[in-house]
């Protein structure tokens, strides 16, 4: 018998998100979500001049990307996917390192993540990030809860 190959993070090329884009994004939002984002929410966010946006480039074509709000103290992590055909390969750890990278490592960074998601809490714990309390049927397609998790000033992060 032979054992499955494993899957290696390969290097992705992170680049700011563009409008031209969002045909691509808007169909990895839907296989990824069950409550996607519509074209207006993404075409919002990537008009704030403030805001990080970000495309993961896997091979030949977007693979992933990540919305991250700037407000007075801290940034927000508003929305985070990857491609379900391209995931474990580390995309979202390239989205997440450039976004720290581009905030500043000192920075705040807050989230809400489903209590489900336990594969996103442990990739977000492993950048400093902690739990500080639940938004109650946060989620209105299943009326589940939001862990809300903060990286506050100063926490050190891995990337490994």
């Amino acid at each position: 018998m032979h054992a499955a190959p494993e899957l290696t993070p390969r290097p992705h090329r992170i680049r700011q998100l563009a409008y031209a884009d969002l045909p691509r994004v808007l169909a990895i939002e839907r296989r990824a979500f069950p409550t996607p984002w519509s074209l207006a929410m993404f075409v919002l966010e990537l008009s704030k001049p403030s805001g990080i946006c970000l495309a993961a480039i896997d091979g030949a074509e977007l693979g992933g990307y990540l919305i991250c709000a700037r407000y007075d103290q801290a940034y927000h992590l508003m929305n985070i996917a990857v491609d379900p055909d391209r995931r474990r390969r580390g995309i979202a750890r390239a989205l997440l390192d450039a976004m720290i990278e581009r905030a500043g490592a000192d920075a705040n960074f807050t989230l809400e993540v489903r209590v489900s998601n336990a594969a996103a809490i442990t990739l977000y714990e492993s950048y400093g990030f902690r739990s500080v309390g639940t938004r109650r049927r946060y989620y209105q397609d299943t009326g589940e809860d939001a862990l809300i998790m903060w990286r506050a000033l100063g926490t050190p992060w891995e990337t490994a």
